[in-house]
């Protein structure tokens, strides 16, 4: 959210995510507000590198171009002093020369000529190659050109490149002379040394713009390299285009306002597969060690001071190798053992019930889709008031009108989630039958708490949740406004009462504080809605098996807006290239004239051969790929760098078992009679550049098993005290056998079998120095590898 924003009068606010310049996410606009509340999250893979994280905050305009009110910009290298914490940033103004994204490739040298007669002077050649990455202008690729200049207190050479049309990575190729010192002021000498005081005071600068051709020309970065550094050598480099010095600094110091941002930033340096071979192994077989608590998964949990850090990477972990039902099974025995009373099991937060969380939100994407997202996006298109509050009314409001809105929906939500059973994941319905019956062996007397055990997560934790947040669960896009969020707030409250209704011995009111609810709830008094839940929980406890969803209706897996250009049926030019609704299901990929209507074009996944990156030089367009098929390629371009990487992601992975996928492409487009990669003439010709390969292996569930070992390692080195305090914990007690020592060190951790965990903690210890060795000879080797100023690592600032 935001705070005290300028014009300091009610204004339609959104915001932005941008990696340097790139806008790769939204918020939804807020509209008549001062301080907007945008209570939106977005996660994603960053696919490329980038010096600058930032956040823009915009005014909504009708008529005009909407304005930059202000922005946050965090350093890449700053992203770990703010992550995993809610932090109040100060907008700071929008200036145009700060705004830089790119890298520029230069060669310098000092030549020493001789003159006519005889005398000696210095010659700099500045050779312009490249740039790389250059920001969109409007959404557009830019018109490039550098200007080079020799700069001292008292002169300023400058010379210019030619333009380069519609490209983000100029190739310039242009050298460029100039005069360092003046032959004429130098004596003849065997060997010429350059003055230090004149050398000190010269550099290098290279500016680069965009062409604006009607309109002012617009600045894109500069870098400056004194011509000291040369000295009798030639020097060439990369370097990150930076702002301008004194970007920034003339504009208002004025009280923009403030943005509060909670963002969350890891890098991961993944090893090869076979690195993480004796922590996978060990965490895998988690579920067999007797107690759990002394396995290497419960562990991990007990060190980490936020349990969520260690539930995320380990479900995943153990979901991708199948290992998941008998741990959360395991974890869930134990969390019984500490259970008093049937009506409050598993209603804490324990191991146990994060990792059943966590395995829903994951394995139950698709099943909330298909139940819920039709009548969700009802309750958000056209809202019906429900407030039924007799403190929030308003005035005019018809509280009878309104309980029947409310009723309506509730009936309609209940409805979609009692009849879906046959749609949930099978993953879900094992977890489900373990909790069940693991409930009803804790209490045997208790006929109710194996529906409890069900309800309480799916219910409780997984429908009522989506329905209260549905932008979390990728159900709406943004956050909705403050009248539905009220509305779904009561749907929530009411589903969550049904849900428990099979399973309470107690009055079903009295679970309610509020008198409205009660009230309303009095309408809802019959048999048939405890016997619809009970029925639900049955069917989604039951190993039995059910109907594939996946056989009976395809799997939705993304959709959204990009442009595509015509397959040759039409001249080449902007026209070809159109907006239109793409999606993909496991099924198919087609793409709509927008969205809702009938496919214009479908493509069969197993008619898919490959899906590839397109050169940007192809149609002179970032993020573009293609989908080779039984016809031309299908050549489409996405909105920003996140979202291409997304899809093409997205499409290989459901692509990954076709049996006539292609080993070699074509990286760029086939025109004006040729391949513009390879200069083939022959249209159908084998591909020159070998397929994308190691693609992930699972369609429906994105799990990198390597990626989430490492995520886990980091835990266990970051923990490493606490792993060595829980060791001589586990030693103490084993040696003594007596009543604890010191037990403020270790009185939180739960130790079953001293022996035990002691045996799996040294393991864990030696397999995280092992893996700290692989890490530390890995990164002198890149830091060996990946020289300073190459196009890899370019040089930031100025060369000293």
């Amino acid at each position: 959210d935001a705070k005290h924003l300028v014009p300091n009068k009610m204004r339609d606010f959104f915001c932005t995510i941008n990696l340097d310049q790139e806008e790769v996410f939204r918020t939804q606009v807020v509209e008549k507000s001062l301080s907007p509340y945008f209570g939106e999250e977005f996660y994603f893979e960053i696919p490329r590198t980038f010096q600058w994280l930032s956040f823009y905050i915009y005014d909504k305009s009708v008529l005009q171009k909407d304005l930059r009110i202000g922005k946050v910009s965090i350093k890449k290298e700053d992203l770990c002093n703010y992550t995993g914490k809610e932090n109040w940033f100060m907008l700071q103004p929008v200036d145009s020369n700060s705004e830089v994204q790119g890298k520029v490739h230069l060669e310098l040298k000092l030549n020493e000529l001789i003159t006519d007669n005889g005398s000696v002077c210095q010659q700099l050649v500045v050779h312009i190659k490249e740039c790389h990455g250059l920001p969109l202008i409007n959404g557009q690729n830019c018109d490039p050109y550098a200007t080079v200049s020799l700069v001292g207190p008292s002169r300023n050479d400058q010379k210019k490149t030619k333009v380069k049309k519609k490209t983000s990575n100029p190739q310039f190729n242009e050298t460029f002379y100039f005069e360092v010192t003046r032959s004429s002021s130098y004596t003849k000498k065997s060997q010429f040394q350059v003055e230090e005081e004149d050398i000190e005071k010269l550099e290098v600068r290279g500016d680069l713009w965009n062409n604006g051709n009607l309109v002012q020309d617009i600045f894109l970065g500069e870098i400056k390299v004194p011509v000291k550094v040369l000295r009798n050598d030639s020097f060439q480099a990369w370097y990150l285009l930076q702002p301008r010095e004194n970007g920034n600094k003339s504009s208002k110091t004025d009280d923009l306002g403030s943005l509060r941002l909670n963002i969350c930033y890891t890098e991961d340096c993944v090893l090869p597969s076979e690195y993480y071979a004796s922590l996978r192994n060990l965490l895998l077989k988690s579920s067999d060690v007797q107690p759990i608590s002394a396995s290497a998964g419960y562990i991990l949990s007990e060190v980490c001071r936020d349990k969520y850090d260690a539930v995320l990477p380990l479900v995943r972990l153990l979901l991708h190798h199948h290992k998941l039902v008998p741990f959360i099974a395991a974890v869930a025995e134990l969390d019984l053992k500490d259970t008093q009373e049937a009506n409050t099991i598993f209603r804490g937060n324990s191991l146990a019930t994060r990792c059943v969380d966590e395995m829903m939100k994951i394995v139950g994407k698709h099943y909330l889709k298909v139940t819920l997202k039709p009548v969700i996006d009802e309750i958000c298109e056209s809202p019906k008031p429900c407030e039924i509050d007799p403190i929030k009314l308003k005035e005019g409001d018809n509280v009878d009108i309104n309980m029947e809105n409310l009723r309506y929906y509730v009936d309609k939500v209940f409805r979609e989630i009692v009849r879906s059973s046959i749609s949930c994941p099978t993953l879900m319905c094992d977890v489900f039958y373990s909790l069940r019956h693991l409930a009803a062996k804790r209490f045997p007397n208790d006929p109710h708490v194996q529906y409890s055990a069900v309800s309480s997560f799916v219910f409780l934790r997984f429908f009522a949740v989506a329905v209260v947040s549905p932008h979390t669960f990728h159900l709406r896009p943004h956050h909705p406004d403050a009248q539905t969020s009220r509305t779904l707030t009561l749907i929530s409250k009411a589903i969550q009462t049904l849900g428990s209704w099979g399973s309470l011995t107690k009055s079903k009111l009295s679970s309610f504080k509020e008198t409205f609810m009660c009230e309303f709830f009095k309408t809802f008094q019959e048999e048939k809605f405890t016997e619809s839940v009970k029925k639900f929980l049955d069917d989604v406890s039951s190993t039995e098996s059910k109907e594939p969803s996946g056989l009976s209706e395809p799997v939705h897996l993304k959709e959204g807006e990009m442009y595509k250009r015509a397959q040759g049926r039409t001249r080449i030019g902007k026209k070809n290239f159109k907006k239109r609704w793409f999606c993909l299901t496991s099924r198919e990929f087609t793409y709509h004239k927008q969205q809702d209507k009938e496919p214009i074009f479908t493509i069969p996944i197993k008619n898919i051969l490959a899906v590839e990156k397109l050169d940007e030089s192809s149609f002179n367009k970032k993020n573009m790929f293609q989908v080779l098929h039984g016809e031309k390629p299908l050549y489409i371009q996405a909105n920003n760098c996140v979202e291409a990487s997304e899809w093409i992601e997205a499409l290989c992975r459901v692509t990954r078992c076709n049996q006539k996928r292609l080993n070699f492409y074509h990286p760029s487009a086939f025109l004006n009679g040729n391949w513009l990669c390879c200069k083939a003439t022959i249209e159908n010709t084998v591909g020159c550049a070998r397929c994308t390969a190691d693609v992930p292996a699972d369609t429906q569930i994105e799990i990198d098993g390597d990626r989430e070992a490492e995520r886990i390692y980091s835990l266990f080195a970051i923990n490493m005290s606490k792993l060595q305090k829980l060791e001589e914990a586990c030693g103490s007690i084993a040696v003594y056998q007596g009543p604890r020592k010191e037990p403020d060190d270790y009185s939180n951790f739960t130790i079953e079998d001293s022996v035990a965990t002691f045996h799996t903690i040294k393991q864990i210890i030696d397999i995280v120095e092992k893996l700290n060795e692989s890490h530390e000879k890995y990164r002198k080797k890149r830091s060996s590898s990946a020289k300073y100023g190459s196009e890899e690592n370019p040089i930031v600032g100025k060369v000293s």
